[in-house]
């Protein structure tokens, strides 16, 4: 067993990593999130048999040793973001995959809701609807950031330290859709934090 999970590590790290990219010049109109998954995470989704990684849009990577180890984190670059701005891109999907039948589980074009504290996404294994798979637990207390570069006529409004968790009943679907025993992906669990960049152009002084 323990063979089998080194090696499921193994195969995540070579995939997220070579999945890194350089990102394009920011451009107003355009977003950025910038996601970590906690500490321990990726290790016991690991230990149900469940890869978890992004595909389409985004860019990923797995910081520390490997993903199975105690303390491993996925990072996520998604250029996949709502606010109360309506900005919004679309292309990337987070991807729970369970390698013991091969089933996996999308969260397609996951969009943040700044003003409502949530992440909505499409899950095509699912009911097909968007759904809301992300809460923001500490969304009252976020403060954005306002930084401008006029050189570039680009306005940055930061938001640092989003703390996501699993929507209430997403659990129990992954679980479902995944087929692993009722309860294998506990409720309303601490998922990821998450720093969320906006731009915006400057408007120009009459």
């Amino acid at each position: 067993m323990r063979k089998t999970l080194v090696g499921i590590g193994t195969v995540i790290s070579l995939v997220a990593s070579s999945n890194v990219a350089f990102a394009d010049a920011a451009k107003p109109g355009q977003s950025m999130t910038h996601m970590k998954t906690l500490a321990g995470i990726s290790a016991t989704l690991e230990g149900l048999g469940i890869l978890l990684y992004v595909q389409g849009g985004a860019t990923a990577a797995v910081a520390g040793e490997s993903i199975s180890s105690a303390d491993g984190q996925v990072v996520f670059h998604i250029p996949v973001t709502g606010s109360k701005n309506r900005v919004k891109h679309v292309g990337s999907n987070i991807v729970f995959f369970n390698s013991a039948n091969n089933k996996q589980v999308q969260l397609k074009n996951p969009i943040i809701n700044l003003g409502k504290g949530t992440i909505s996404a499409v899950i095509p294994q699912g009911s097909g609807e968007v759904t809301t798979v992300l809460q923001i637990t500490n969304a009252s207390t976020l403060m954005p950031v306002v930084t401008n570069d006029r050189m570039a006529s680009l306005k940055t409004t930061a938001y640092k330290g989003a703390a996501l968790s699993l929507a209430p009943g997403i659990g129990a679907a992954l679980s479902s859709l995944l087929e692993l025993p009722t309860g294998s992906i506990p409720e309303n669990l601490a998922f990821a934090t998450a720093d969320v960049s906006l731009y915006s152009a400057i408007k120009a002084k009459r």
